[in-house]
């Protein structure tokens, strides 16, 4: 009601004027505690995740994606280049990791044919050993930390946000700054 004429005043009311473009948007209180609540969670289930691979199997849960990535591909086999695409990482730290994972014996390399500067990763069959020998103890880590505690709703709403999220921060123009092409 219009105190001072007694009916209803209809007039749109208008939108608070955004901030100049020189100036941050900054987060409102509920946005910053959803950031806070995200850092929080995702700090301590890569932390328990590695935890549960460190002592399960003697690996950062980074080398445990490595190799279901290899386990998942034709042949068990992947360029470098790819395998740097898929653990969004730069190619400096795949090859330390594959490194690693080569001097365990769970990797070897092998030259591309077809390029002289390529190289595969290939899983070996001791590597995949280790793999199918860790998997169910990470899948109980993944499930207790996440999917035990959650509804199916909010599985499925975790799921959209999360996609939404990753595709939002997924370059598609030529040039864009990505780790794997460093």
């Amino acid at each position: 009601m219009d105190p001072y004429h007694g009916y209803m005043n209809t007039a749109p009311i208008p939108a608070p004027a955004p901030p100049p473009a020189d100036e941050p948007r900054w987060l409102t209180a509920e946005e910053q505690r959803v950031w806070r609540s995200y850092i929080e969670a995702s700090t301590l289930l890569e932390d328990h995740l590695d935890r549960q691979l460190q002592r399960d199997a003697g690996m950062p849960h980074i080398y445990y994606g490595l190799l279901v990535k290899l386990a998942e591909s034709p042949r068990r086999r992947l360029r470098m280049t790819e395998l740097a695409r898929h653990a969004k990482i730069t190619r400096s730290r795949l090859s330390h990791a594959v490194a690693r994972l080569e001097k365990n014996g769970w990797v070897r390399r092998e030259d591309c044919p077809s390029d002289k500067r390529g190289q595969f990763a290939i899983l070996t069959e001791e590597g995949y050993e280790v793999l199918s020998r860790t998997a169910p103890g990470h899948v109980n880590a993944v499930r207790q930390a996440v999917f035990d505690r959650l509804t199916p709703e909010q599985q499925k709403s975790l799921g959209e946000i999360m996609r939404i999220v990753a595709e939002g921060l997924q370059p598609s123009e030529t040039g864009a700054d990505l780790p794997w092409l460093r």
